[in-house]
């Protein structure tokens, strides 16, 4: 489980082999064994035998902004794995090969967006045609993805360009499926325009912290990308590696509005847009966390949703060193 830190003032201490949180209200704790990260939100206290003790059980300590950006990470020195993999990782961005692995994670990003259309779909009878519009536009823009051949640096302008029109399309598509309310003008970041993207941005930030968490275990270097390009402090293969993920957000974010969950009180003004509250952050996460805990099929096994992200990463790791891709 995460253990998440949202409220203000809040103390959280080593108690044994459990971490113990103290807020205005209440007192709890839970065994490190249970946890696999700690995600502080706002102004909190920690103790260095309670960092001590999350470095000693490979839990990582995420400091979260309040857009939902990692803005640090308390993270034990040593590395997750033989630096052949990061040798190899920057050998191939800039081969063919380095081609052929950026695709196959934008068409996977295309496939989960065109299955969530369908799925949501199933429940809204009404908008089945123009759903179906919007997954035949998808489909559409995903064949331009084919017999691409040569390096990255010669195609990444094009394929960030389709990335960008399938983009527009599939965020159309799920504002039409919003409350009137809610509908809101496609993507927008740091502030929010709208109470939409305001959460999703939130979740997106979550998963930011996961897939960096899951890159450093697997031995990847998370600042040398392949889509996105190398710039000072940017996590470049972070930012390439969550689109395999994103629709989990999408999908959470999408059914806490249309179940009514999302209440506007849920949200803060701030100049040009507007910020998740406390209210909002735990409103969101409640679901969030269910839904990453939920176990699916994956490889011909059960695994539970938010460990797929580090045997994704361990089976890149594995294919940049020539070893087995099978996950474990």
């Amino acid at each position: 489980m995460q253990l998440i830190i949202n409220t203000y003032g809040s103390y959280l201490q080593k108690s044994g082999d459990c971490f113990k949180v103290k807020t205005d209200d209440k007192v709890f704790e839970v065994s490190c064994k249970k946890v696999s990260s700690i995600l502080i939100s706002t102004a909190a206290y920690i103790t260095t035998d309670a960092i001590k003790m999350a470095m000693e059980s490979n839990i990582d300590i995420v400091f979260i902004d309040e857009f939902g950006n990692p803005y640090g990470r308390i993270w034990h020195p040593k590395l997750g794995s033989t630096t052949l993999i990061r040798r190899r990782q920057i050998e191939i961005a800039e081969a063919e090969e380095g081609l052929k692995l950026a695709l196959e994670w934008v068409k996977t990003k295309f496939s989960n967006q065109i299955e969530l259309l369908k799925k949501l779909r199933q429940t809204r009878p009404t908008k089945s045609a123009e759903i179906t519009s919007y997954v035949e536009k998808l489909q559409d823009i995903v064949k331009g993805l084919d017999d691409f051949s040569g390096t990255l640096d010669e195609w990444r302008g094009v394929i960030m360009g389709i990335e960008g029109s399938g983009g527009r399309i599939y965020f159309e598509a799920l504002s039409s499926l919003m409350p009137d309310r809610f509908k809101f003008e496609g993507r927008s970041r740091n502030p929010a325009k709208d109470e939409f993207n305001a959460m999703l941005n939130y979740a997106y930030g979550i998963l930011y912290s996961l897939v960096e968490k899951a890159c450093i275990i697997a031995g990847l270097d998370p600042y040398v990308g392949f889509i996105h390009t190398d710039h000072y402090n940017k996590k470049s293969l972070v930012f390439d590696l969550i689109e395999n993920y994103r629709t989990w957000a999408d999908e959470v974010v999408v059914n806490l509005f249309a179940g009514r969950k999302v209440k506007v009180e849920h949200f803060d003004s701030v100049p040009n847009g507007c910020i998740l509250n406390k209210e909002g952050k735990a409103v969101l996460l409640t679901d969030f966390n269910t839904f990453m805990d939920e176990s699916i099929r994956y490889s011909g096994r059960n695994i539970k949703r938010g460990n797929i992200i580090q045997f994704d990463c361990h089976r890149i790791a594995n294919r940049l060193i020539g070893k087995s891709n099978e996950a474990g």
